[in-house]
């Protein structure tokens, strides 16, 4: 795929891709929301204001408040490639977004999707 055509899609077309793919699999808006703004740092207002201006993914990342520090954790593959080998940084957090989601959506805990378990000692 086009990485152009990716950064120019609208978090607000989306978004609720990423809410329809939770709730099929049991999972709750909340949760989505939840990795969303643990990614980027964004609040529930700051998530609503950049759905409801239609930010595209350029956008939404050039402005997320913090690209959380844990971030570099994800790994796996998502769309047939390895999340931890993308080189283009924008493109890195639209697939650690994907990857994220798709956890969620796997059944997950929320504790192992937000990568907050503590190191085995």
């Amino acid at each position: 795929m086009n990485n152009e055509r990716v950064y120019k899609m609208k978090i607000s077309d989306v978004y609720p891709l990423y809410i329809q793919k939770a709730l099929r699999k049991g999972r709750v808006k909340a949760e989505v929301d939840a990795v969303i703004q643990w990614l980027t740092g964004y609040d529930e207002q700051g998530l609503q204001s950049q759905i409801n201006r239609e930010a595209d993914f350029e956008t939404f990342f050039a402005e997320a408040p913090q690209i959380n520090p844990n971030a570099p954790k994800i790994t796996g593959v998502i769309c047939g490639v390895r999340v931890e080998e993308i080189e283009d940084p924008l493109m890195q957090k639209v697939r650690w977004l994907d990857k994220l989601v798709d956890e969620l959506a796997k059944g997950k805990p929320m504790e192992k999707v937000l990568r907050s378990m503590p190191p085995h000692q």
